[in-house]
C-alpha cells in the first residue's frame, strides 16, 4: 500500500514539475533571445553534477536490494554513498546558484531566465534534499540487527522518490543548461 501511495504522490509531483516546464517554455517561446546575452552556465559542470545525481539512483537501488535480502550492512553503506553523492550535487547547485547570482543576465531580480533558472533548480534542489532527509531515516531504521515487517516497503518508497528526482533533473538540465 505504502508504493502505491508514494506512486499517487508522485503522480501530484509530476503535474507539479510539469507546469514549471510549461511555464518555461512559454516564457522562452515569447522571448526574443533565449538565454539573455551574457547568461554563462557552465554546461561541462552541470553535466558532471548530472551525472552524479543519476549515478546516486544506482548506488540507491543497491541499496534496496540488499536490504530487501536482509544485508543491513551493505545497505547502510550504500545509502550513506547515495546520501554524499545527493549531498555533493546540492553543494554544486548552491555554488552554482551563487556564482550565477552576481551575472545581471542569471540575475532573477532581472531577467526571466534567472527567475525560471532559480525557482527550477530551487525546487529540485529543495527535493533533493527532502530525499537526503529521508534516506537519514532509512539509516535510523537500519540501526538494529533485524527489521520491523513495513521496513521493505519504506525502503522502495524512498527509492521511487530518489529516482523521480533523478529523472527530473535530466529535464531540467537538457532544458536550462542545453536547449538553446
Amino acid at each position: 500500500m505504502l508504493g502505491v501511495g508514494v506512486i499517487i504522490w508522485l503522480d501530484s509531483e509530476v503535474m507539479f514539475f510539469s507546469s514549471l516546464f510549461a511555464a518555461f517554455f512559454t516564457i522562452r517561446a515569447h522571448a526574443s533571445v533565449w538565454p539573455p546575452v551574457g547568461a554563462h552556465l557552465d554546461v561541462i559542470r552541470a553535466g558532471i553534477f548530472t551525472a552524479v545525481l543519476v549515478s546516486s539512483s544506482f548506488t540507491m537501488q543497491k541499496a534496496v536490494w540488499d536490504q530487501e535480502r536482509g544485508n543491513r550492512k551493505s545497505a547502510k553503506i550504500w545509502i550513506v554513498v547515495t546520501l554524499i553523492l545527493g549531498a555533493a550535487f546540492v553543494a554544486n547547485q548552491f555554488s552554482e546558484w551563487i556564482s550565477l547570482s552576481h551575472n545581471p543576465a542569471t540575475d532573477p531580480t532581472v531577467t526571466a531566465f534567472g527567475s525560471l533558472f532559480y525557482i527550477m533548480s530551487g525546487l529540485h534542489g529543495l527535493h533533493v534534499t527532502l530525499g537526503l532527509v529521508a534516506m537519514l531515516f532509512l539509516l535510523g531504521r537500519l540501526k538494529g540487527p533485524k527489521g520491523d515487517p513495513g521496513e521493505t516497503a519504506v525502503f522502495q518508497g524512498v527509492s521511487y522518490y530518489w529516482h523521480f528526482v533523478d529523472i527530473v533533473w535530466v529535464g531540467l538540465y537538457s532544458c536550462l543548461f542545453l536547449l538553446k
